[in-house]
């Protein structure tokens, strides 16, 4: 009977199979992915609670393992904590995002509700008022999740880039680029309003 390069790696041991990942091997991944894809989603529902959720983060957990299989060393134990250890990590950091953006969302609501000062202007005031943060919202709304998030947590909760990228466990450089793109977006999304106003 022949034996199939899959069938070969489906024989080796974790530690084998993570050497062979680390050599960018994609029979060795998938195996991998056998082995433990049940386990690890199962950790990460545990720390997130949504199991939609859980298949995305799962997801970024094995283009982590794909991405950084050299940092597994045997010396410091079995592949098998390794992967635990990462799915649960990564579990935390998408709670920590989740926190960090539900904190986001409800400074952007305390900000677009009127003070005391403002209450008691006129009814015109009012409705200019609501008016405004009817338009903020809907522009910010059109944005990418993703872009949202950056946007919301440099100018309402006035993070910085690196503030934004060690609470969300983002690169600099990503969050430089959504916030660029963000930003972006809702100049043109608000020059095209006032356009269609004029």
């Amino acid at each position: 009977m022949k034996i199939t390069p899959t069938s070969a790696f489906a024989e080796m041991d974790d530690e084998t199979l993570m050497a062979n990942v680390a050599a960018k091997e994609p029979n060795a991944l998938w195996v991998i992915h056998k082995r433990y894809h049940s386990i690890l989603k199962s950790i990460i529902i545990s720390v997130i609670h949504d199991e939609t959720e859980a298949d995305d983060v799962l997801q970024e957990v094995f283009i982590q393992i794909w991405t950084n299989a050299s940092n597994y060393s045997v010396e410091k134990g079995k592949a098998a904590g390794w992967l635990i250890t990462l799915a649960r990590r990564r579990a935390i950091d998408r709670l920590r995002q989740r926190h960090a953006y539900q904190l986001a969302t409800e400074r952007l609501e305390k900000a677009s509700k009127p003070s005391n000062a403002y209450e008691v202007e006129s009814a015109h005031h009012d409705i200019e008022n609501h008016d405004i943060r009817a338009y903020l919202n809907n522009l910010l709304d059109v944005l990418p999740v993703a872009q949202k998030e950056v946007v919301i947590l440099a100018h309402l909760h006035g993070m910085s880039q690196r503030q934004i990228a060690s609470s969300t466990s983002l690169p600099l450089g990503t969050v430089k680029t959504r916030l660029e793109l963000g930003m972006r977006k809702l100049s043109h999304l608000a020059c095209g309003s006032q356009h269609k106003v004029m």
